[in-house]
């Protein structure tokens, strides 16, 4: 679909070039940043010739620096001129993600207990994609979709009155006896949402743009909460305008998640370079 939107009814400018001359295009690194989206840049080119050839000089996941080879794609240079623009888009963007998930990670610590998780808050039609950047920059993926986890934000809390009677609406729907058992996050914005979502099981509780010390009260108010009743321990995710710089201050909470939408949707895309030059 990509392909199509951008080529139409056919490269104009790439049919400058004579059909039998063949090429090779290296993508290079022009800034710093954790890469992601070859298998994508190599979809590029075998969709528009089977025959090229795709050689990775490093894998998803890898470090890059300025002037590191990444990629090349032998075929002729009308193809890779074709390919070009497409490849470069996908790869640009999905390094951006892995590039930013990264830096929330450093800011971590490499000993933190405490993980880094994406959101909904992704290109449309490039949800898997993004997701797949953010596992190469170290991060983890939250849910998927509306169908793989009961998120219970405050928009469903209003409508339903509290968080208890929301958690009571999705029994009644039968969502705790699903099997397998999808897990239920609930987003607190106050300590009496949490002391709810506690009492009534969540697996997780999200606490949205709290501060440290009201982050800290709230994780008190749960565990007293879980004590008397019996409940398992759920885990804390803090969300809400997280940056690294944020975490550095925020890394000693007593937490184990953080999930971030700038992690996809204000990623900026890495500078990467394609250089063709005729064999």
């Amino acid at each position: 679909m990509t392909l199509a939107e951008d080529i139409g009814s056919g490269d104009v400018t790439a049919a400058l070039i004579p059909a039998k001359t063949m090429g090779e295009g290296i993508f290079v690194a022009k800034s710093e940043g954790r890469l992601s989206g070859l298998k994508t840049a190599r979809e590029v080119f075998r969709q528009l010739a089977p025959r090229a050839t795709f050689t990775a000089m490093m894998r998803d996941g890898d470090p890059f620096s300025p002037g590191d080879q990444l990629a090349s794609v032998r075929a002729s240079v009308r193809v890779l001129l074709t390919g070009e623009r497409t490849a470069l888009n996908f790869l640009q963007q999905l390094s951006g993600v892995a590039t930013m998930t990264s830096r929330f990670i450093e800011a971590l610590g490499s000993d933190s207990p405490i993980h880094v998780f994406d959101t909904r808050k992704t290109v449309p039609l490039l949800r898997a994609l993004q997701k797949e950047a953010v596992l190469h920059g170290g991060g983890r993926n939250h849910r998927m979709g509306l169908f793989d986890m009961a998120l219970i934000k405050n928009n469903h809390v209003d409508a339903c009155g509290s968080v208890t009677a929301a958690v009571a609406r999705l029994a009644e729907d039968g969502f705790f006896k699903r099997k397998p058992r999808l897990k239920l996050c609930v987003e607190a914005r106050d300590n009496n949402e949490a002391r709810e979502a506690a009492a009534c099981g969540a697996d997780i509780i999200m606490l949205d743009n709290m501060s440290a010390s009201e982050i800290r009260r709230a994780v008190e108010v749960i565990e007293n909460e879980t004590r008397s009743s019996g409940n398992p321990p759920p885990e804390i995710e803090i969300s809400g305008g997280i940056t690294p710089t944020a975490l550095r201050r925020m890394r000693n909470l007593p937490i184990q998640r953080v999930s971030a939408g700038a992690l996809t949707h204000s990623a900026p895309a890495a500078d990467i370079s394609f250089r063709i030059r005729p064999l």
